[in-house]
């Protein structure tokens, strides 16, 4: 009985220590939300592109701290319902320790509760300022502010003397967004907005808007949206022969919207993260190195150019990565290490996050480029 009992007890101490080494050896889930299809899918397909490439790359040279990296990812398809289901099955279902996404600020908005209720991080890839503004505990983005990006435009028109603008803005998430930092810091800038209107997301033709601002005493144009909508308007603005200066938002910084504009985008200005220029950027930027081996790495998996959006999400699982690696995998953790991040050089910047600030970068994560030759130039 005695030889039976230390029989027995070795063999379940021995079952136990296999658990705990199955568990240990076992993959560290992320779950993703990406608008892979639908509208959004020219952000969402290169944010799931470069997901997949860097937790490849990750897990090719032995994962984090022996563990390999499991990426579940669901496509959103742009719609705020079908990503909030998706983010309760990754939380229920996956039992992932953290969330990379939404693609668009509308669908972060709707899954923000669910993040913050289940306490798991989440770090979006898009751009409105209220998804960390006021900050969520949970919640942490890679995308560059709205705010931030109106901030530059609006530098550049005082160094050019413009005061009087007009301003169309797409009635979704990222569109009202803008649209509130358009309006909130127009006055520190010195600029009078003449004309405020706006467009639908399946909006086809925008001369209505147009005609109205080219009758106004508007000295330039400021359109704010994602794909396709710029587009149009862009080339309404030249079938209306408007001649003012058109500015777009980072919401069309990827080689899309150029082929979408064709000839239209000639001209045009926006704010974009260094990615898109990279080549051009000067030899002291401390971004350039990086930003060019993303570039290739994305041409030699994708046979397409690494942008704007596919760096969100680079950046946000290369957080993710920082963080498990400082404390581990569990979601409180990874939480308090993003909180806790400093100076970390990504795509879209140099990201600090603190207590009081989960987006991270300041207006130097943006430059200004121009369309030029179907091609971006930086403008200086």
């Amino acid at each position: 009985m005695k030889r039976f009992l230390q029989t027995t007890t070795i063999a379940l101490l021995l079952l136990v220590w296999a658990s705990i080494c199955g568990a240990s050896a076992g993959t560290i889930k992320i779950g993703a939300l990406f608008s892979v299809s639908g509208p959004p899918s020219f952000l969402g397909e290169p944010e799931r592109n470069t997901a997949k490439m860097v937790v490849d790359e990750i897990n090719a040279l032995g994962g984090i701290k022996g563990r390999k990296l499991e990426l579940v990812v669901y496509d959103t398809q742009g719609d705020a319902t079908k990503a909030v289901q998706a983010a309760n099955r990754l939380i229920k279902e996956d039992k992932v320790v953290a969330i990379i996404g939404p693609s668009t600020t509308g669908e972060t908005m709707a899954v923000i509760p669910v993040a913050e209720k289940e306490r798991v991080p989440l770090i979006s890839c898009a751009a409105g300022s209220k998804i960390t503004d006021p900050v969520k505990k949970w919640v942490f983005k890679t995308a560059q502010n709205d705010g931030l990006a109106v901030a530059k435009i609006y530098e550049y028109l005082n160094r050019k003397k413009i005061n009087r603008i007009a301003i169309l803005t797409v009635s979704d998430g990222f569109g009202s967004s803008g649209r509130e930092q358009l309006k909130a810091n127009a006055a520190r800038y010195g600029i009078q907005i003449v004309v405020d209107d706006t467009y639908g997301p399946k909006d086809t033709d925008m001369t209505a808007q147009l005609t109205k601002i080219r009758g106004s005493q508007a000295q330039a144009v400021i359109c704010w949206g994602t794909n396709p909508g710029p587009a149009v308007i862009a080339k309404n603005v030249k079938q209306l022969g408007i001649k003012l200066p058109l500015f777009m938002s980072h919401g069309v910084s990827s080689k899309k919207f150029i082929e979408l504009a064709g000839d239209a985008a000639d001209g045009i200005i926006l704010p974009s993260g260094r990615v898109i220029v990279a080549d051009v950027l000067p030899a002291k930027d401390k971004q350039k190195k990086s930003l060019i081996a993303f570039v290739k790495d994305y041409q030699k998996h994708y046979r397409a150019e690494g942008d704007h959006f596919g760096g969100h999400a680079w950046d946000a699982v290369m957080l993710l990565k920082g963080a498990i690696e400082r404390g581990g995998d569990s979601p409180a953790a990874i939480r308090d290490q993003l909180e806790r991040t400093v100076n970390f050089a990504g795509i879209g910047g140099i990201f600090t996050y603190s207590v009081a600030d989960h987006a991270g970068l300041s207006k130097d994560a943006f430059v200004l480029v121009e369309v030029k030759n179907k091609d971006w130039a930086l403008v200086k």
